[in-house]
Order: C-alpha cells, then sequence, then structure tokens
C-alpha cells in the first residue's frame, strides 16, 4: 500500500530480488538486481506457507510494540511520506519505506552467519519542488549480520544507514535518516494525532476471499523538523509527515491490478486517507476503502459510494512510458469536501525494480485556493501484473 493489497506487489519484488540476493549474492542497490519476471501473477498465485498467521479478525492493538515487527506474518511495511519547507518557503517531499518478507516462517535454519529467513527492501525519494527535480533509491538487504532488520524495544527499523527509530526517552517521536551521494534527510517526528486504525478496527480486508486482509494503522499527522540535502547544501525544513503501518499474509485477488493511494493533510485539521483498487475489466473494486479523521479526533470509515474520485489528464512517463493520471479530483460531498489533488511535479516515478509513481501533493479548493498537502501512490500503471507500492 500498500490500502489496497497493499504492500503484496512489493513485497512480492522483495521475495524474487531477496531470493536473488541470498543464492546469487546480488547488488543492493537499485537497477542492479534483476526483476523477476511475472513476479506478481507468478508468486502471488500460489498459497502462502500455512504456517504464517493471517489476519481474520480484528485484534487489540498495543503500543509502542505494534511500531515494532510482527515475524508471525509473511509481509510488513512502515511507510513514511512527508511535505517539508524551508522558512523562505522551498518545498520539498519525501519518501521513507522500509518492507519485510519473511521467506519461510521460524528462525532460519542455517549455521552461517549469512543464513536469514527475512529480506528488506527499502526505497527513498526526495522531491525538490523548486529544483523540479525527483530522486529515488533502492535497497535490498537479508536480516543478517546487522543488515537490515526490525526491532520491538526499542522500536526500530533499518536497512544498512537508513533508519527509522523511536525515541527511547520520548517515545512519542521518532528519527529518520538517510543518504546517498546527493540527497539526504536526518528528521525529527513528533505526532500530533494518536494511532488511527483503518478498516474495521485496524482489519483492513482487500477482497472476498477468508484471511485476504491486513492489520492496517496510520499515524496521519506527525510535526517534522530537520535538514534536507542537495549535494552540498543543506535545508533547514519543517513540516508534516504520515505514517502507514501494515502486515499480511495475502494475496492479490485475480482480477485486482493496481491502486491509487492518498494520504491528506486539510488545512482545516482533518486528514483523509482513501485508496481505490482496480480491477482488470476497469471497474473499482468493493472493497476500495478509506477513513477520514475529523479535526477532533474523531474517525469515519469511508466506503466507495461515498467518495466521488475522477482522473483529470494524463502524463506518460518518458522512462517507462506508463501514463498516469495527472491530477484529480476527490469528493466527499456528505463531508463537504471538494479537493483538486496536484503533483508538486510531475515526475514523481520510481522506477526500480518495480515501477510505480508516488509523490507530494498540494490540495487546491474550487477557487484554486490551498486547503492542504498530501502524498499520492498510483500503482499499476506501468503494465500487467506490475502493480506495485504498498
Amino acid at each position: 500500500m500498500r490500502r489496497r493489497s497493499l504492500g503484496i506487489g512489493i513485497a512480492v519484488v522483495v521475495l524474487g530480488a531477496g531470493l536473488l540476493l541470498i543464492r546469487q549474492g546480488g547488488d543492493r542497490k537499485s537497477g542492479h538486481v534483476e526483476r523477476p519476471a511475472g513476479a506478481v501473477t507468478g508468486v502471488l498465485g500460489g498459497a502462502a506457507d500455512p504456517r504464517f498467521t493471517r489476519a481474520y479478525v480484528p485484534r487489540p492493538f498495543t503500543f509502542p510494540r505494534d511500531h515494532g515487527p510482527h515475524p508471525d506474518f509473511r509481509t510488513e511495511w512502515w511507510y513514511f511520506t512527508g511535505n517539508l519547507a524551508t522558512a523562505e518557503g522551498r518545498k520539498f517531499g519525501y519518501q521513507l519505506t522500509f518492507f519485510r518478507l519473511a521467506l519461510a516462517p521460524g528462525a532460519p535454519n542455517r549455521r552461517s552467519r549469512w543464513g536469514a529467513n527475512q529480506v528488506y527492501m527499502a526505497h527513498f525519494a526526495l522531491t525538490d519542488v523548486a529544483g523540479k527535480r525527483f530522486r529515488f533509491e533502492e535497497r535490498f538487504s537479508r536480516a543478517a549480520l546487522g543488515l537490515a532488520g526490525a526491532e520491538s524495544s526499542p522500536v526500530r527499523v533499518w536497512l544498512e544507514d537508513w533508519t527509522a527509530r523511536q525515541i527511547p526517552e520520548r517515545p512519542e517521536r521518532f528519527r529518520l535518516a538517510a543518504s546517498e551521494a546527493d540527497y539526504g534527510i536526518d528528521l525529527d517526528l513528533a505526532r500530533l494525532t494518536r494511532e488511527v486504525l483503518n478498516g474495521e478496527r485496524g482489519l483492513s480486508r482487500k477482497g472476498p476471499t477468508s484471511g485476504n486482509a491486513s492489520y492496517y494503522y496510520s499515524l496521519p499527522r506527525l510535526a517534522t523538523t530537520g535538514t534536507v540535502r542537495i549535494g552540498a547544501a543543506r535545508f533547514t525544513v519543517a513540516g508534516s509527515s504520515w505514517l502507514d503501518r501494515e502486515w499480511s499474509t495475502s494475496a492479490l485477488e485475480p482480477d485486482q491490478v493496481g491502486w491509487d493511494w492518498f494520504a491528506l493533510q486539510l488545512d482545516d485539521g482533518r486528514e483523509l486517507m482513501w485508496y481505490r483498487l482496480r480491477r482488470r475489466d476497469g471497474s473499482i473494486d468493493p472493497f476500495s476503502s478509506g477513513t477520514l479523521v475529523e479535526a477532533d479526533g474523531r474517525c469515519r470509515q469511508l466506503t466507495p459510494a461515498q467518495v466521488v474520485l475522477v482522473p483529470e489528464g494524463s502524463w506518460t512517463s518518458p522512462k517507462t512510458g506508463a501514463r498516469y493520471p495527472a491530477r484529480w479530483r476527490l469528493q466527499l460531498p456528505a463531508q463537504r469536501i471538494d479537493l483538486a489533488v496536484v503533483p508538486r511535479i510531475a515526475d514523481q516515478e520510481l522506477t526500480g525494480n518495480f515501477p510505480y509513481w508516488e509523490g507530494a501533493v498540494a490540495l487546491l479548493g474550487r477557487d484554486g485556493a490551498p486547503k492542504g498537502v498530501g502524498y499520492l501512490e498510483m500503482t499499476g500503471y506501468a503494465g500487467a501484473g506490475t502493480a506495485g507500492g504498498k
């Protein structure tokens, strides 16, 4: 998400690339691990190992424990996105995401210190609005020798030197750090809302098949401060971030080919998450879902009948040839929400082993006035069987 058969598509790439890493010693950098052919249809078509736990019914959530890993489930992800700006108004967007995939239940049955049954993938992207440039890197690693992993006490997830961790003495705060040769972030995130349980008390059903569901919660507004680096230049920034957490042992339904996911922070204090699952015949899956968080913290689960979502125009990727909606009109008539969702820059496509579009967006009213900020993800546009993302 994944929201979607969320994260499942990406998890499959982690599986394919992870197996290559473990068996062949591939490079973790983007573009250096060959993409497994037919990843979604080939791998997700089969059943998961029955020893993995599945999400069947709502469960109690315990924090901060549930910020950490859930190794009894096959897939899991920590999804940080945010909109930032300098005091002078220079705008940035960022994404830092960690994906975990278990290759088999239980501890690895190998004597080698390289032995692992968990594979991690991470995506790090930075949108420089003024510079009109989108930077992206992708990493893979096995969970061995301290190269990658996740812990609960204190909460920490990492892949090499990309990290997201909870500050032990201040458990309401997270610290993110990631760096590449020409860009990086070092950010402090402070929660402004409680955890929001999406779906049915945190159980997010992705289809009619029993167990085809995830446990899914969000921290939809985190006050964010820190630095953004571009080359040798460092920018002091502030803004707002969003954390999505999800874990599951489920698969794509046969006719689900992609999704469109919106994480929107309105200036009036409300937050809106909506994901629209798309079917192969072009129709909208009835398991599309979302959550509206009122300014006072009350949550309202959303169904397709309550949301009007219309794509406007198109943008064609010069790298993959995929054609994405250029912008969206999103309406919740009963809540008097009517928004244009407009990308900060057109090209925010992640062109790693699993191409998808994810980037910073501005929210505009009918009169063009600013109404908020957010992040948008669009998957399944880069060809059949490539619905990557959450």
